[in-house]
C-alpha cells in the first residue's frame, strides 16, 4: 500500500485527492509522466514515490503516474534507470480505470 509510513495527515490529504480527483492546487510544480515506451517496467519509481503522494502505479505491462496524484518531486526521475519520467505540463484528467487503482490504496481500504 503506498501510504506506508506516511503521516496520518499525509494519508488523509492523499485519501482526500483520490475522493476529489484533483490535484493539490498549492503544488507548483507540474506533475510527471513516464513515457510507456522508454520504460523497462523495473518499480524504482513505484518504490521511490513518497508514500504520502501515491502517485504511481504498476499495471503489469505498463507503470503509470496518477497526476492528480503526483506533486512533481524528483524523487522518482532521481532513480529511474533509463530516465523515462518526464515533466507533464500538458496533463490530462485520470480516467476512471485508473482511478480504480487508486481506490484499493485510499485510507480506510480493506
Amino acid at each position: 500500500m503506498p501510504q506506508k509510513n506516511a503521516p496520518p495527515a499525509a494519508v488523509k490529504a492523499r485519501s482526500e485527492r483520490i475522493t476529489s480527483r484533483s490535484r493539490n492546487a498549492d503544488w507548483k510544480k507540474p506533475p510527471r509522466r513516464i513515457e510507456r515506451s522508454e520504460c523497462i517496467t523495473c518499480d524504482s519509481c513505484l518504490r521511490s514515490c513518497p508514500p504520502e503522494f501515491g502517485a504511481i502505479f504498476d499495471r503489469g505491462l505498463d507503470v503509470i503516474i496518477v497526476p492528480e496524484l503526483c506533486s512533481g518531486c524528483p524523487a522518482c526521475v532521481l532513480v529511474c534507470p533509463v530516465d523515462c519520467i518526464y515533466v507533464d505540463e500538458d496533463w490530462s484528467p485520470t480516467g476512471g480505470d485508473l482511478w480504480a487503482l487508486a481506490d484499493l490504496t485510499a485510507e480506510g481500504t480493506p
